[in-house]
């Protein structure tokens, strides 16, 4: 049995990175799993919060993975509290497919935050300085785009759609961690696997 998982993103860096971050996190803990990930949906962040808009995304998405499946939604929490908007979503999508594994994260404040708090392990990549140390608060720093722009050696500079998913496969997993946004984000992905691989190990007892 093929387990899928269909994503909702907000980004066009995040179009390529969550796959990655997935699988990255699955390789770790359920290497046996078989698993398509659904090339996600893209829905800009002002139109996804918007009641119906949500809605839409996550029955769109339901069709493409079925009842084998699990969504996973992700944001960057910009100016909203993360402990707020987060569950609302979650509350929200669950009310529309309360038959699926559902997991809503939020950045906080964007997707790169994380590549702030692993910034040693990115020392030297993608044009990166090789004495770059993350910041006292990797959350806390609105623009941490800019952040690893500025970051970056003489003649490069950060570019979300080629850089973002190069980092997301590179990025040390375990440093990010220490930050509540990611260490959430990892422990909904480790959750949504587990909930499909119990499902895999269900129906497969009885075929």
């Amino acid at each position: 049995m093929i387990v899928k998982i269909g994503c909702i993103v907000e980004g066009h860096g995040e179009v390529a990175s969550v796959p990655i971050l997935i699988r990255r996190v699955a390789a770790s803990r359920y290497p046996e799993l078989a698993m398509v990930i659904q090339p996600p949906i893209r829905i800009p962040r002002n139109r996804i919060v918007r009641l119906g808009e949500l809605e839409r995304a996550v029955e769109l998405t339901y069709r493409k993975i079925g009842r084998q499946g699990a969504i996973f939604i992700i944001l960057d929490s910009d100016d909203d509290c993360p402990a707020k908007l987060g569950p609302e979503l979650l509350d929200r999508a669950l009310q529309t497919r309360k038959d699926l594994p559902i997991a809503v994260v939020l950045a906080k404040c964007e997707f790169e935050s994380w590549f702030l708090a692993a910034a040693e392990s990115l020392r030297g990549q993608r044009g990166l300085k090789n004495d770059i140390d993350p910041p006292d608060s990797p959350e806390g720093i609105r623009g941490a785009k800019e952040w690893l722009d500025q970051q970056m050696v003489p003649g490069r500079t950060y570019r979300e759609t080629r850089d973002q998913p190069a980092l997301a496969a590179l990025f040390d997993i375990e440093q990010a961690r220490q930050t509540n946004s990611f260490d959430k984000c990892y422990r909904d992905i480790m959750r949504l696997l587990g909930e499909l691989r119990k499902a895999n190990d269900l129906t497969s007892e009885y075929t």
